[in-house]
């Protein structure tokens, strides 16, 4: 029989478990029914980018992308086109590899924090980024851009895509509710922002050699680049090159802009919508294609393509 000093002990016992945080519960659950619905949204909506990323860069820097390397994370989508090898030297190709399994990792990430979905269809064929180029530069370069061909033009074509993603974590972060949201995303938006910074540091060492056989420097590719997207973006100037006017670089001192940024040298941020409209290549979120043939996946970007045309 139960003496009355344990039974006391027993009760205050059962009053602490009952009155703890779920937090310490082992029964919280771990799926989305537990984040409010706009962070699963705002979650789930940069699993476009980051299976842009992962397999471009798996591709690039291996010559296979998550069919091979991590099939579940797929959850059954289309392979994509047009992906390949890139003619890489062994630094640039052990840096890409990095990359490639950075963003393995973040889609693990992502995928066990909500549902998630199948990686939509993507084109990562040379061709596909030959358009964004001439888009760019307003004009059908000769032969067309390739960004499998060598170093240079594959960390050119690396430019156009960590920095998307970086400045839509940026403007998804003051819009999350639950704490585990928001540290998701500060741990992405640190990753993904050292992506950038690897890829424009690298880029920014030769900003001056002219890139084989277009003529135009480096400084000018990333420039042209940056004001394509703030085009497509339709929300004001969010990007810029390597090269800016000095009183457009930091403290307006400087015309170096090895890291982009606005006066007061904080991150841009961008909206689901300026994102869509940039890697549509449409300026219009209704309107897919470019590296999203069929058009990205999530609740945000569905509500936007049953509005289309």
């Amino acid at each position: 029989m139960m003496s009355p000093s344990t039974s006391i002990v027993t009760t205050i016992a059962l009053l602490i478990l009952f009155l703890l945080p779920k937090s310490y519960s082992s029964e919280v659950t771990k799926s989305n029914s537990s984040l409010p619905e706009v962070d699963v949204d705002l979650l789930e909506f940069p699993l476009n980018l980051e299976y842009l990323e992962a397999e471009f860069f798996l591709y690039g820097a291996l010559g296979y992308g998550l069919d091979k390397f991590a099939p579940n994370l797929t959850l059954g989508g289309p392979t994509p086109i047009g992906g390949k090898r890139a003619n890489l030297r062994p630094f640039t190709r052990d840096v890409i590899k990095q990359f490639a399994l950075q963003e393995v990792g973040h889609l693990r990430a992502i995928q066990s924090t909500v549902k998630g979905f199948p990686r939509p269809l993507l084109n990562l064929s040379a061709e596909s980024f030959a358009k964004v180029v001439d888009s760019a530069f307003e004009t059908q370069l000769v032969p067309s851009f390739d960004p499998y061909s060598n170093g240079l033009n594959f960390l050119l074509a690396s430019y156009l895509i960590p920095y998307v993603g970086l400045t839509g974590y940026v403007g998804a972060s003051a819009k999350l509710q639950d704490p585990k949201s928001k540290r998701l995303v500060a741990g992405l938006l640190g990753v993904e922002s050292g992506q950038d910074a690897v890829i424009r540091a690298l880029l920014y060492k030769h900003k001056n050699i002219k890139v084989k056989p277009y003529g135009k420097t480096v400084a000018e590719f990333t420039s042209r680049f940056s004001q394509l997207r703030d085009k497509l973006g339709n929300a004001g100037v969010k990007d810029e090159g390597l090269v800016v006017p000095k009183d457009e670089g930091a403290e307006g001192l400087i015309t170096g802009n090895v890291l982009a940024g606005d006066k007061y040298s904080v991150a841009y941020d961008r909206t689901p919508e300026e994102i869509l409209r940039i890697v549509y290549g449409s300026g219009d979120e209704r309107n897919p294609g470019g590296f999203y043939p069929k058009g990205a996946d999530g609740r945000i970007a569905k509500s936007y393509l049953s509005k289309a045309y």
